[in-house]
């Protein structure tokens, strides 16, 4: 049994490749990965695949049509987004992907829609009784339409990565005219988790994998354990109960406030950075996925290593 894969915005997810290279294996699978990046030549993923191909930014109009030539010309079954910013414009292509024999791992733009608005994502918890830190959108702090206790965060609205975040101490440190859309947000202090989802394609929550984000680097887990707290699975499944459409891969984090609590603050509906760390703890979520492809019978399953622990480090590909 041969299967085909896409990875989109490659980058440096080679960890994420050979999770789904030894996924494949254990499933008996010839798998052929091939990976998409603006320049393939430095990025070190796509140097990690079998064949790697140049594809415009995934906010410029042939985008999508440039991922549907790769589909096409290579047999692709499963295409796998990796950064926020595309998931939007794969989501609102997925038919035309089905329509060529291709599944694209993202969920419905109703869910896209919320998780990539971040006060779309407070409020949509907050109905639905996850616990959120306090969020407003920035201009009605200029409008002193709150009464607002400082510090508070400042992000935008759309971001990811960590891209453009700052903690403001008053409304002194406020921009007048922003770039873009942000918002504020109660400022939270504590350790801080990441929660991985599997939703099958009825919905069901199978896995929650937590784990704590023992370092950060650019908004990704550099070092991080995993542990069993309950009230971050409760957690999981208020965000899988908040967002019924939700299929395949998520994660979302979680800082547990001496003062209020764990609050979510953040929604990823991809796989997140820190996954070779699930995927090492038993919760092997690119076999699922591969099996749903070639409906297999699943065993996803929620019983997974706590303590497992990641520490990366920087290593090279080298060509020429």
């Amino acid at each position: 049994m041969r299967v085909t894969i896409l990875v989109s915005s490659a980058g440096r997810r080679v960890g994420l490749i050979e999770c789904f290279r030894r996924s494949a294996a254990t499933l008996g699978i010839e798998l052929d990965v091939l990976a998409c990046d603006r320049e393939p030549q430095l990025s070190a993923a796509c140097q990690a695949a079998d064949r790697a191909f140049a594809v415009p930014k995934c906010d410029d109009p042939g985008f999508v049509e440039a991922m549907l030539d790769i589909v096409r010309e290579g047999g692709v079954q499963l295409v796998v987004p990796t950064i926020d910013p595309e998931l939007a414009p794969l989501a609102a292509s997925a038919e035309r992907f089905r329509s060529v024999g291709a599944r694209v791992h993202v969920s419905p733009p109703c869910v896209i829609d919320v998780v990539r608005d971040k006060l779309k994502t407070a409020q949509v918890m907050e109905a639905a009784g996850v616990p959120v830190p306090w969020t407003v959108p920035l201009e009605a702090a200029h409008a002193s339409a709150y009464p607002i206790v400082w510090p508070m965060f400042l992000k935008p609205t759309g971001g990811s990565a960590s891209r453009n975040i700052k903690v403001a101490n008053s409304s002194a440190d406020l921009p007048e005219v922003p770039d873009e859309p942000m918002i504020l947000q109660q400022l939270l202090i504590g350790p801080e988790y990441t929660v991985n989802m599997f939703l099958d394609q009825d919905g069901v929550l199978c896995n929650a994998v937590v784990h704590r984000r023992l370092r950060v680097r650019a908004g990704e887990v550099e070092k991080g354990q995993t542990e069993r707290v309950p009230v971050l699975r409760e957690l999981a499944e208020g965000v899988a109960r908040a967002l019924p459409s939700a299929r395949g891969v998520l994660c979302f984090q979680v800082i547990v406030d001496k003062r209020v609590g764990p609050c979510v603050f953040d929604i990823n509906a991809r796989f997140g950075g820190g996954y070779p760390l699930v995927h090492y703890a038993g919760a092997e979520y690119t076999r699922w996925l591969l099996e749903e492809v070639v409906d297999l019978p699943s065993t996803a399953h929620d019983d997974w290593r706590s303590e497992a622990l990641m520490l990366r480090y920087d290593a090279a590909i080298f060509r020429g």
